[in-house]
Order: structure tokens, then C-alpha cells, then sequence
């Protein structure tokens, strides 16, 4: 049942991620965590649900594990500067500013509980309906609705509160 799921769970772990390499790892990480306990993933009324909140776990404990640790600069070799400022410049700029927008996103779903992630994500990122993303989680449409509409204004606090202290 798990490999009926593979492709949609892939496509869900890459809009996540932003890699298609992490969301490989993250579904990966998702199959030996179920695999642990398969009776729940076989006997839940949703198993796709049941593997993208698996996945979505795995990845917020990852992000919490991220934000603990302090970042080292990297200090560039001698005579190389002007050859990493070309690179800098390049047509590659562009896929690293997508790159660390989509991990800002990332982060912010860390600051969400695992349902209120869950429905932004289904529904902000992945682009499914209220309705869709309600059946997918087992929830009712008004429930959902609810949890999406407080993790929207518990991220608009958040993103303030780093305004107001310059760290934005």
C-alpha cells in the first residue's frame, strides 16, 4: 500500500523540502518509522494522511534539530574570492534565493503546531482545497478551516515580533 502512495507522498516531500534528494530521505525516514508499526499505517481510514503527517513529523523534528545549531561561516580560500563573487552573480543566484525561501517557510512551519503545519501545508503549499485537504486529514471542513485560519495568524505574529526586533 505504501508504494501506491510513493509518488504523491515524493511530490508532497519536494514542495516541502525544496529538494528532490531531502524529500527522497524524508519519505525514506517516513517508510522505516511506519514500517515500525505498519498494523496503524494499514489499519488508518486515510493512509496517505496517516504517511504525509509521518513525513511532516520527521521533518519538523529535523527543522527543530536545525535551528540548535550555530552556523560556522565558511572562509574562502585565497585568490578565490573573485572567482565565488562571479558564482555569486551567476544564473545559480536565482535557485539559491528559492532555495532559502523555501527553508524560511520551512522554519515558520516549525513555530505551528503538527496540525495547523499539516493544513497550511496541504493546502498553501500542496494547493489543495479546504474541503480535500479536510478529507485527506480525517477532519471536518469548519475544523480545518479554524486550524488553517489561527497557524495563519500565529505566523503573521511570528514574522511581527522578527520585524520589531530587526531579525527579518
Amino acid at each position: 500500500m505504501f508504494t501506491d502512495l510513493l509518488p504523491r507522498l515524493q511530490q508532497a516531500a519536494v514542495s516541502l523540502t525544496g529538494s528532490p534528494l531531502a524529500a527522497g530521505d524524508v519519505v525514506h525516514d517516513a517508510y522505516l518509522r511506519i514500517a515500525r508499526r505498519p498494523e496503524r499505517f494499514l489499519g488508518h481510514p486515510q493512509p496517505y494522511a496517516y504517511a504525509f503527517t509521518t513525513m511532516v513529523n520527521i521533518l519538523r523534528d529535523q527543522w527543530r534539530q536545525e535551528r540548535r545549531r550555530v552556523p560556522v561561516p565558511e572562509v574562502p580560500e585565497p585568490g578565490d574570492a573573485a572567482g565565488r563573487d562571479r558564482a555569486a552573480s551567476g544564473p545559480r543566484a536565482g535557485g539559491m534565493a528559492e532555495l532559502q525561501a523555501r527553508w524560511e517557510v520551512v522554519r515558520l512551519l516549525g513555530f505551528l503546531t503538527a496540525k495547523q503545519a499539516r493544513a497550511v501545508a496541504l493546502v498553501d503549499l500542496d494547493g489543495y482545497s479546504v474541503d480535500e485537504a479536510a478529507e485527506l486529514l480525517g477532519l471536518h471542513r469548519s475544523t480545518l478551516a479554524v486550524t488553517r485560519r489561527r497557524a495563519h495568524g500565529r505566523l503573521r505574529a511570528v514574522v511581527e515580533r522578527e520585524r520589531e526586533r530587526g531579525c527579518g
